[in-house]
């Protein structure tokens, strides 16, 4: 009987260790999830902020001192994706946080049990 009470505090040592474990990946797939949507959310912010920018570069005449042509056409629009992704980085126009918070809902819903309701919805 003795041995029973070990064996069964053991299991018990052993299920505490498996849901510690279980505990640990779900919040390290959280985190993983967090820092997708804020990624995400940048570089959607970033892609905006360059659509914005592109007409008032588009607006600049080409000097012809540097080069002009395709060339500089294409550098222009390379230059302008850089501009967004760093005005992104640095803080943007206040897009992300809530790009983000709709990606979590998003997800959410997705996840929760009643999202997956039967009939044309």
């Amino acid at each position: 009987m003795n041995n029973l009470g070990v064996s069964a505090a053991q299991d018990l040592v052993q299920t505490a260790k498996g849901q510690a474990s279980i505990d640990k990946i779900s919040r390290s797939a959280d985190k993983l999830k967090m820092e997708k949507s804020i990624q995400a959310a940048k570089e959607f912010e970033a892609v905006f902020i360059s659509e914005m920018l592109k007409p008032m570069f588009e607006m600049i005449d080409v000097d012809d001192t540097f080069g002009g042509g395709k060339g500089e056409e294409v550098f222009r629009g390379m230059m302008v994706q850089e501009y967004g992704k760093i005005i992104a980085n640095q803080g943007g126009i206040g897009l992300a946080d809530h790009i983000q918070a709709e990606l979590l809902k998003v997800q959410e819903q997705e996840l929760s049990p009643s999202s997956h309701k039967t009939g044309g919805q």
